[in-house]
């Protein structure tokens, strides 16, 4: 198995710090609003990684945080009138419904950066104790760049080239930095924002310190996997790496990982450019199912573009296997033989072959464009090779083997019985009941019953309008 490092920029040949064993890192999303669909890609993506190296045999413990302290959730609860926690515990909870519709396998460990401050004060204490970072006037803990000697490893920009980088990292005591590079760990609190105690003031995280944290504490000083979009890799993922190897001593991440952008309508994604697209939106027109289906369907490093007609195209794609997984039952449900003649064992054996073919998609730097196109040629095969005549055990062997390929890429293709219009209604009704009692979390669990059975709702002023996806 092999995976392309972004820190060696070449495919590497996979191979575990422990054996049989990978200690997997993501980082998730910053929870002020609902998911966009930028978002979805990296879960979708590093999700079928761990799908995949678990069907190889591997144990991996897999982390993904959730940043719920950051200026967005500050300024958000102040709109509301609330406090940061109600925001960040919001959408914490819906980013969970979000996932749970991609068939995003829950993590190990979803570890919250308010919950780990004790490990960041101590980590940035021992930063600065080594000479790697310096307490500024007002209390504001820098990390001292120069002082890593291998800072631009992983973006592959020497420390000059980085100047232009520093407009993210711009934060109140800027005049107090030894260097423009420095970074923040530790800034002081402002008026009405939540807040910690430490040595220095009273305050809050800087952004990138959390992951080191994070990652040390459920996963070690050394990892297998570090993932997360492109555009982590600097300042966030460079920052990290300098934080921990200077703090611990050891290299952080064996591997690094980068997904690349998604665009809509070959356009970058913006509000003010009204392409904006939430995972929440995407619910209401399409089987979430549909969008993970879209977002394997290109190499993981190379961009993507999101548009109506390539979303049409996915749920093509996808409802040709789940046709033919559907076709299979039927053909189970009526057969009138057993066991498999010597044509069938021989039809089963060369069968086979579409597995390796998807191993060696996998393998290659997780090519699940290939894999996917090995599904359909499996689905093919069996399309042609199966009839009223085929054995029980023929029409498993072949359904066993779509559905397991497809469940490896979180791709659910055996649906369940299709509910009657009646169920539905008086599910939409119960739901409608929940809402006027202000019982939102039963009526969202309504909601997320009928959209895990292809049943699409649209509250409308005419009332709720639902369909079939």
């Amino acid at each position: 198995m092999k995976l392309f490092n972004t820190m060696s920029r070449r495919k590497e040949e996979f191979v575990p710090l422990e054996e049989g064993k990978v200690r997997m890192y993501v980082c998730g999303p910053t929870v002020y609003n609902l998911i966009h669909i930028g978002n979805a890609r990296p879960m979708i993506i590093f999700d079928t990684v761990r799908r995949y190296l678990e069907y190889k045999g591997y144990e991996v413990n897999y982390v993904s945080n959730f940043t719920d302290v950051d200026d967005k959730i500050i300024k958000k609860a102040i709109e509301e009138g609330v406090e940061a926690s109600v925001i960040s515990e919001r959408y914490i909870a819906e980013c969970k419904k979000d996932m749970q519709a991609m068939n995003v396998k829950p993590a190990t460990t979803y570890p919250k950066a308010t919950e780990e401050i004790c490990g960041m004060l101590d980590m940035i204490g021992t930063l600065i104790e080594k000479g790697h970072a310096y307490v500024g006037e007002d209390g504001t803990v820098y990390f001292k760049t120069r002082s890593f000697k291998e800072y631009g490893k992983l973006s592959h920009k020497n420390l000059d080239d980085l100047q232009g980088g520093n407009r993210s990292l711009l934060v109140t005591g800027e005049d107090q930095k030894q260097d423009s590079l420095d970074f923040v760990l530790w800034k002081p609190k402002k008026d009405g924002e939540p807040y910690w105690e430490s040595p220095w003031c009273n305050g809050r995280p800087g952004w990138h310190i959390e992951c080191s944290v994070m990652s040390k504490k459920y996963l070690g000083e050394e990892i297998d996997i570090h993932a997360g979009g492109e555009d982590l890799v600097f300042p966030h993922h460079e920052n990290e790496i300098a934080q921990s190897e200077a703090a611990n001593g050891k290299p952080f991440a064996k591997y690094w990982m980068h997904n690349a952008f998604l665009n809509i309508d070959n356009r970058k994604m913006s509000k003010s450019a009204g392409n904006f697209f939430t995972v929440r939106d995407i619910s209401e027109k399409y089987d979430l199912q549909v969008l993970r289906f879209f977002m394997l369907s290109a190499h993981y490093r190379s961009p993507l573009n999101f548009s109506a007609e390539l979303m049409e195209a996915a749920r093509s794609g996808y409802e040709r296997i789940v046709t033919s997984v559907s076709n299979l039952n039927y053909l189970l449900e009526n057969a009138t033989s057993d066991t498999m003649s010597e044509d069938e064992k021989r039809l089963a054996e060369e069968a086979k072959g579409f597995e390796t073919k998807f191993d060696e998609a996998m393998d290659d730097d997780f090519n699940t464009a290939d894999a996917i196109s090995a599904i359909f040629e499996l689905v093919k095969f069996a399309n042609t090779n199966t009839n009223a005549e085929s054995s029980r055990e023929f029409l498993k062997t072949l359904k066993d083997e779509i559905v397991m390929l497809s469940d490896v890429c979180g791709l659910i293709v055996e649906k369940q019985q299709e509910m009657l219009d009646s169920d539905i209604e008086a599910l939409i009704e119960e739901r409608q009941v929940a809402r006027k009692a202000k019982n939102f979390q039963r009526a969202d669990e309504i909601r997320n019953e009928l959209l895990s059975k292809g049943i699409v709702l649209e509250d409308t002023r005419e009332g709720v309008k639902w369909k079939r996806a």
